[in-house]
């Protein structure tokens, strides 16, 4: 699962239960990004959004910080962790987590079409329900046509099937959707207003300790 996390806040975290649940996953991994390509590079240093990832995720036994993205150079390209992962891991079953709002722009990213043949994806419902066609995947307006054939050639209604292949396929789980969003707690932050329950009290200590989201 990456992103920039920016902070982390529970909208990550119980998308990453409910996915880890539905799919039985022997490890989640977060994965910060350092330099987002199609993102401005957070004020907030690579260091310090990983640190809160660490404290955020740090009584679940199956959810781990994975650091290769600050450690690289250049952009934060996800083909290129994959490719990573894919390397350390071999022939293990790989699932990228993804939100329907960046799956609709996949076909902006890196090498994206060789993304599938290094993991599965499973696309979550984000930020607002995703509209549904007959077999429960995408509606067909809501995406280009070249992702639509995309989605059609790889799409599965069967989480299962993920655990017997290492990549290839696409499927959706719904998840508990938790209207948080990172903008509005720096937002928040900035106007010294509380953010209690939208993140871990652990994470808000770090926050207030570092002073990472003053005006």
């Amino acid at each position: 699962m990456g992103g920039t996390f920016n902070p982390v806040h529970y909208g990550h975290l119980r998308m990453a239960q409910e996915l880890a649940t539905a799919l039985n996953v022997d490890e989640v991994r977060f994965i910060p990004s350092a330099h987002p390509p199609h993102k401005t590079t957070p004020r907030v240093t690579a260091h310090h959004r990983a640190q809160m990832v660490q404290l955020g995720i740090e009584n679940n036994p199956i959810f781990k910080l994975d650091e290769r993205e600050l450690l690289r150079d250049g952009p934060s390209y996800t083909i290129d962790t994959l490719q990573s992962l894919r390397d350390e891991l071999g022939d293990a079953s790989l699932v990228l987590f993804m939100g329907s709002d960046a799956f609709k722009k996949l076909n902006t990213w890196h090498r994206w079409e060789e993304i599938i043949a290094l993991c599965h994806i499973a696309l979550v419902q984000r930020p607002a329900p995703l509209p549904a066609a007959g077999n429960g995947t995408l509606a067909k307006e809501s995406l280009s046509k070249l992702l639509e054939t995309f989605l059609q050639r790889y799409y599965t209604q069967h989480g299962e099937d993920l655990q017997f292949s290492p990549a290839g396929f696409i499927t959706m789980q719904p998840v508990t959707v938790l209207e948080i969003a990172a903008t509005c707690i720096r937002q928040a932050l900035q106007q010294k207003k509380s953010v209690q329950y939208l993140l871990p009290d652990n994470v808000i200590d770090y926050i207030n300790r570092h002073q990472l989201y003053t005006a």
